[in-house]
């Protein structure tokens, strides 16, 4: 397993994942979207797995003032979120082509191999 957990900030989800990970002693490499700029390609790898507006933390204020919460066009999302990261949700998590979207402990286990 080569898993990636993106963040922006560390919210309660976030603190969840990395919980999680380090109470199994699996290894976790952690990308800061601050610091580091999500890839066109890497963006398109989550858009894959669910809605692209799945992608969008509407619980930012910012979010709901911003035309990224108003629009359906699929890839004027994708820009939006290329340009401001934080609009995100996060943790997006990645091992290889499977992602996880949020702190999914169901899944996660499931990748595993603990269900």
């Amino acid at each position: 397993m080569n898993i990636q957990v993106y963040q922006y900030k560390k919210n309660f989800e976030v603190q969840k994942a990395l919980r999680f990970f380090t109470e199994r002693g699996i290894k976790i490499q952690t990308v800061d979207l601050r610091r580091h700029q999500l890839g066109k390609r890497e963006l398109l790898l989550f858009a894959q797995q669910a809605a692209v507006k799945e992608l969008i933390d509407f619980n930012n204020p910012k979010v709901k003032e911003h035309p990224i919460a108003y629009t359906t066009d699929h890839d004027v999302i994708l820009s939006y979120l290329m340009e401001r990261p934080e609009f995100l949700v996060t943790p997006l998590i990645r091992d290889g082509q499977r992602t996880i979207i949020g702190f999914d402990e169901v899944k996660l286990l499931a990748w595993i191999g603990e269900l």
